[in-house]
């Protein structure tokens, strides 16, 4: 598959609302415009091997996500199937980041060094708070929470899988 054409999952379908076919999507981007301006999305289904694309009717902001109708989706039975599918747009569909600004799916995997060159694991997971995401890091048997605000994060070079870190005092003790 081609950079361009690399699903990217933006969202997941939690649940239905009313009984017209809508989807509750839950986030991961918090952004609205790149469902809005595509025309489709992929699915994922929950069973994690069927991929299939549907073209969308509308898509709203509600709660911490977004309401989602699809083409050829009419009641709440057809779309009861989808609960639980993952909601992806290929990388091509979305939006360049801006500088300093990155897609989650880049990050996971880095390896994490402090400016000393200390080795401190890789990005595993990243999770969301109300100010800053936060970046969980393991490597042999620890694990740190790097907060993502810049006076920690010096450098991301994501190509060399690098992401550099100046750890605040006790931020790595523990």
């Amino acid at each position: 598959m081609r950079e361009s054409d690399e699903l990217i999952i933006v969202g997941k379908i939690s649940g239905t609302h009313g009984i017209r076919g809508d989807l509750k999507v839950y986030s991961f981007s918090g952004n609205l415009e790149s469902l809005q301006t595509t025309r489709s999305v992929t699915l994922k289904y929950p069973d994690g091997t069927s991929l299939h694309e549907h073209a969308i009717s509308s898509v709203r902001p509600h709660g911490p996500g977004f309401i989602v109708k699809l083409q050829g989706f009419e009641n709440i039975n057809q779309v009861e199937p989808l609960i639980g599918s993952e909601i992806c747009l290929r990388r091509s569909q979305l939006p360049e980041p801006d500088d300093d600004e990155y897609y989650w799916c880049d990050l996971l995997g880095l390896k994490v060094l402090t400016i000393d060159g200390t080795e401190l694991g890789r990005i595993e997971d990243i999770f969301e708070t109300g100010s800053n995401d936060v970046y969980v890091v393991r490597g042999n048997s620890r694990e740190y929470l790097i907060p993502a605000i810049a006076n920690v994060v010096t450098h991301v070079d994501i190509a060399a899988g690098i992401m550099t870190i100046t750890p605040l005092d006790g931020l790595l003790d523990l």
